[in-house]
This record gives structure tokens, C-alpha cells and sequence, in this order.
């Protein structure tokens, strides 16, 4: 499974549209567990071994910060293996940091294995501010001095790591997962209150418990980390994509057609299943397998309020609003997590979707048919709501800068090829 090329790459997609897609795939490891799990390698000091784990643009980089720094990293396939007896640097430069928008997960772990760390911000898709200022007031309960110099952050633990009582004012996913990351390398007990619940949190907390951590309550609001004696290897299966999950479900739905995921975890995909009821999609599930099936044409979804888990997903949100866009009826959308998750707006109304924003509220009218077109992608998921909404469209729509899909996609138009659709990969360079 080759890493694709960069986001700046002069590659695009090229999709016929109005074809049923209909078929099963497996649904690829989750990249929002894959990563963290990657940076908690770093903690333990021993070879860990991660299966399911995504072949993505954000592990690769994710993969690319753990050689910089010292450890030993091999994929073969789903399979990566991380050995970190010997690392030696605790710095991230600006080239790999602006890779990822996840990269800041490593501030908890260099923290956690060397009590010092220096980095600078993270980069990746421009969805909106994610401000680390939860992560940074978090980590200086857990002891840790934090210094800026020019756009760096220079952290040091002088004084070791101490647990601590932290209660979070927005239950940032990141946030957990740093303070997780930095609490089980600290003495004494932490507890983390108003918690992230999302299921990658307590995949993490799976895969930390089995490297040797004591972690508590992971899943809940309240989550408690207690000094261990020390790591040791272990191997842990990266729970299954549940935005990919949906994605797929997506591409089915408003192309009238027919899915069945194999290998999921349907259990996590709670808070879109209502969603898809409300377009009159049919959805069953049999141990962990979920069958989906479509309308000829969708409904509306009324409203969609986009919250932490287990809320609606902001990840899903924008293949959520192309299904709207071709659905019958009037759909609201209001995003309450990033403030610049509307970016794929202006492009699906290129493919002719009626659709007005203002503020954090879209309203999206049901049009009888998209038209192709060519469009752009500007985040990951935006991206991806692009090619669903040009897998029900009349025509060939190009999607253009799609290096931001091959961050979170595994070999999505591969995938989608096998469900039916006419889907292609061209490098404009070689035309």
C-alpha cells in the first residue's frame, strides 16, 4: 500500500457519477486512534506493535517524527512496529510538525519518556483555530514549565512530573490524549474531569493499559491514571474508522445504492445512524457488520448540530451536508467545534447545490440533480464530501489538491471502484 503523494502534489480525481454503488468492504483502521497510539510508543521504552494501522499521509508523518527522534519504525502492510529502547532527541522541527494537525500529541510523550520537549505549532488541513492553550494549562498542573521563542515551545519538567486534578473547560479530544500521554509517565495519581468520551480516547487508553499503564474510567467523563511500575511490548489492533465507516455509508446512500462494512465497530457508529434513518436509509446490523441500504432518493434530515461524542460528529458533518445537497427537502446544519468547517461550501455549490451560510448555520435545499464540475479540496473531510456528492452527480466532476483526502483516506478511490464507481487517480504532471 504506496503513501500517496503530498498535498501539493498536481494529482486529481476524476468521477463519473450517477452510478448505483452497491458491494461490502472492510473499513480501514482508525486514523484519529492510529496516531496517538504512534506518539504513546514513544512513552514505553519497548517494541510496540500496532495492526489495523492505516497506510495514510498522517501516519507516514506521524511514522517520519518517531525515526527523527530516534526510534526504530517498520511497516509491513496493516503492521507497523515501533521499537523505542533508544531514542534521542525530544525536538520536532517545523518540517514534520506542519505535516499533521495531530502532531502536538507528541508534546505529551516526549514529555512523558525525556521531561522535556520542543516543538512548534502543528499544521495540516485549515479547518478552523485549534488552539493548544487546554493542552498547555493541563500539562502545567502535571509540573511542566512551558516557554515560547518564536513560535516554538520550548517545555521542561525540572522538577519531574507530579500527578494531578485537572478539569477541562471543553472536553478536547487532543487535550486527553496529551494529558494521558504525559500523566502515566508522572508520580502520583491523575484524574482528568470533563474528559473527551470519544471512542479513540479509550483506544488509547486500551493500548497504553496493555504497554503496562493503570487508566480508569477512559470512555467516561472522568477519567483516573495511577503509577505504574514500568512498560513492556505489546501488540494492539487500531480500533476500525468510524468516519470512514460513515463516508462509505455516505457514498452509497446518495447514489441510491446498497453497502455492507465488514469488520467494523457499529457500536461507534451511534450518533450518524439516526441521521441516516432520517434520509430514509435502511441500516442493520449483525455482530460487526452494518448493512446499509438507500432510497432511490434521500429525504432531508431536518437539523444537524455537530457536538463532541457521543454527539454528531464534526468529521462527518460535510458528507452528511452532500447527501443533503441532493436529498429531497430542506436540511440545517450547525456546526458547533471548528469555525471554518463550512470550506467545501463554495465548492459543492459549483456542482450546484443550494446552499446558504451564516455564521455556524448552513441551510442546505435539496436540489433534484448535482451537476459535475471541477472543485477543490481543502480539508480532509471536506474532500471527501466532495466525492460523494460527485458520485451522485450528472457528469465528470474533477476534485483537484486531493493530497488532504490521502491524509484520512486509505486507498479511497480503490475502495469505492470495488462498490462500482468510476472513479480514477490522474497525475496531471504526467498528461
Amino acid at each position: 500500500m504506496p503513501v500517496r503523494k503530498g498535498v501539493d502534489a498536481v494529482e486529481r480525481l476524476l468521477i463519473e457519477g450517477g452510478r448505483r454503488l452497491e458491494g461490502e468492504i472492510r473499513v480501514q483502521g482508525a486514523k484519529n486512534s492510529a496516531l496517538p497510539c504512534l506518539a504513546a510508543a514513544v512513552v514505553t521504552g519497548q517494541t510496540s506493535v500496532l495492526t489495523r494501522c492505516p497506510c495514510l499521509r498522517d501516519t507516514e508523518a506521524a511514522m517520519q517524527i518517531l525515526r527523527h527522534i530516534g526510534c526504530e519504525t517498520v511497516r509491513a502492510g496493516e503492521r507497523v512496529i515501533v521499537r523505542s529502547a533508544s531514542p534521542t532527541r525530544w525536538d520536532v522541527p517545523q518540517s514534520l510538525m506542519r505535516r499533521m494537525r495531530s502532531s502536538i500529541i507528541f508534546l505529551g510523550a516526549l514529555l512523558s519518556r525525556f521531561g522535556r520537549a520542543e516543538l512548534s505549532a502543528p499544521g495540516g488541513c485549515e479547518i478552523g483555530l485549534r488552539p493548544i492553550d487546554l493542552h498547555l494549562s493541563a500539562l502545567s498542573a502535571l509540573g511542566v514549565q512551558i516557554e515560547t521563542d518564536c513560535g516554538k515551545l520550548i517545555c521542561r519538567a525540572p522538577n519531574g512530573l507530579h500527578g494531578a486534578s485537572i478539569t477541562l473547560s471543553f472536553p478536547s479530544v487532543g487535550a486527553t490524549e496529551n494529558i494521558l500521554l504525559c500523566a502515566v509517565g508522572a508520580d502520583g495519581k491523575t484524574v482528568i474531569r470533563n474528559a473527551a468520551r470519544e471512542p479513540e480516547i479509550l483506544d488509547l487508553a486500551a493500548f497504553l493499559n496493555g504497554c503496562g499503564a493503570a487508566i480508569e474510567g477512559a470512555g467516561s467523563d472522568t477519567i483516573t491514571v495511577t503509577p505504574t511500575d514500568g512498560f513492556r511490548s505489546y501488540e494492539h489492533a487500531v480500533m476500525p474508522d468510524r468516519i470512514a465507516a460513515a463516508t462509505f455509508m455516505a457514498a452509497a446512500a446518495v447514489t441510491g445504492g446498497s453497502v455492507r462494512l465488514l469488520d467494523t465497530a457499529p457500536e461507534y457508529l451511534t450518533p450518524v445512524l439516526p441521521f441516516f434513518e432520517q434520509t430514509g436509509c435502511a441500516v442493520q446490523i449483525s455482530g460487526a457488520d452494518v448493512l446499509l441500504r438507500a432510497p432511490q432518493r434521500l429525504q432531508s434530515a431536518r437539523t444537524v448540530r455537530t457536538m463532541p461524542y457521543p454527539g454528531f460528529p464534526t468529521d462527518f458533518q460535510a458528507s452528511a451536508m452532500a447527501m443533503a445537497a441532493a436529498a429531497q427537502g430542506t436540511s440545517i446544519f450547525v456546526e458547533t467545534i471548528f469555525e471554518n468547517r463550512f470550506k467545501h461550501v463554495p465548492e459543492l455549490r459549483r456542482m450546484g447545490a443550494k446552499i446558504t451560510v451564516q455564521n455556524n448555520v448552513a441551510v442546505v435545499e435539496g436540489v433534484p440533480r448535482l451537476c459535475g464540475a471541477s472543485v477543490q479540496a481543502t480539508d480532509l473531510r471536506g474532500g471527501s464530501a466532495l466525492v460523494t456528492a460527485a458520485l451522485a452527480a450528472q457528469g465528470e466532476t474533477s476534485v483537484c489538491c486531493i493530497g488532504h483526502i490521502d491524509r484520512g483516506m486509505e486507498q479511497f478511490e480503490h475502495n469505492l471502484a470495488k462498490l462500482g464507481a468510476r472513479i480514477k487517480r490522474i497525475d496531471t504532471d504526467a498528461e
